[in-house]
């Protein structure tokens, strides 16, 4: 996949499920709290994983910000 369909695929942020059932489109706008660190990914991918995948990815990102950091590197967690 080149970096121009990367970028321009729907991200979704399955850590913080709405009431409705949707997902938030990921990212947060500045003073923006959320309840969960958001946990991103492309809306074809979330739809293809079940609902105990999708929570399972959601786990490993919450024990990997758990973690310390070094410097500002973001902490990955396998989808």
């Amino acid at each position: 996949m080149s970096l121009r369909k990367w970028t321009q695929q729907k991200w979704v942020d399955v850590a913080n499920r709405r009431s409705d059932g949707s997902y938030p489109p990921c990212g947060r706008s500045k003073g923006e709290k959320r309840k969960n660190y958001p946990k991103c990914l492309p809306i074809a991918k979330v739809r293809s994983m079940t609902k105990s995948q999708l929570s399972a990815a959601v786990r490993r990102k919450k024990q990997a910000e758990r973690k310390p950091r070094k410097g500002k590197r973001p902490n990955y967690a396998k989808t």
